[in-house]
């Protein structure tokens, strides 16, 4: 069909993408330069008008994944962060919680000889537990996140085990940073004051 005729069933002026490829991949430079300058004799550009047309590569497509991959992964960054820094105060309020009703049971220990080092390591060990307990349960939940996207919708999403051990100690050291206060205001009760406590 001539150009005359398309242009007359279609009046309206469209975007063509045409699409080209380098008979040797070390000269695409090359190449896309040689295809400006077809591009710009057939539109009858002079020398100090610009492009009206655009010219991309494969790498150019590659740059623009990279830098979307990129931001995607600084959102998703971003908000594991806040949602394990929420998960720390949780932790710490937990903790603090237990600390104050369980006064009275560090003052009883104290008081039949309990250190103040055992009693910082007990609270400790709890936060870490109950930290490492949450990641735990939060892989599992990937998992069958994992399974249900894969058999369900069809969609390959495959959680890799090199990642769960890092999740998990992540999670311990957060239970280890958010512990440590209520940890050491257990740790530094007096017993008697301790014992007092209602």
């Amino acid at each position: 069909m001539p150009v005359t005729s398309l242009r007359k069933l279609y009046p309206n002026p469209r975007d063509y993408v045409i699409f080209a490829k380098a008979s040797d991949p070390t000269q695409v430079a090359q190449a896309v330069e040689e295809i400006r300058d077809l591009l710009r004799r057939k539109r009858r550009l002079a020398n100090n008008m610009p492009d009206d047309f655009a010219l991309f590569t494969s790498d150019y497509f590659l740059d623009l994944w990279n830098k979307i991959s990129g931001l995607i992964f600084l959102l998703m960054f971003a908000v594991s962060s806040v949602g394990l820094i929420v998960g720390g105060i949780g932790v710490m309020n937990i903790m603090l919680v237990s600390v104050t009703e369980r006064t009275r049971e560090i003052g009883v220990r104290k008081a039949i000889g309990a250190k103040r080092s055992i009693i910082l390591a007990q609270f400790l060990i709890e936060a870490v537990t109950l930290s490492a307990l949450g990641g735990v349960i939060g892989v599992m939940c990937r998992s069958g996140l994992s399974v249900l996207l894969r058999y369900g919708l069809h969609f390959p999403a495959v959680l890799s085990l090199f990642w769960v051990v890092p999740a998990v100690t992540l999670c311990a050291l957060i239970g280890i940073v958010f512990g440590v206060y209520p940890a050491w205001k257990a740790a530094r009760l007096g017993p008697v004051d301790a014992l007092r406590y209602e």
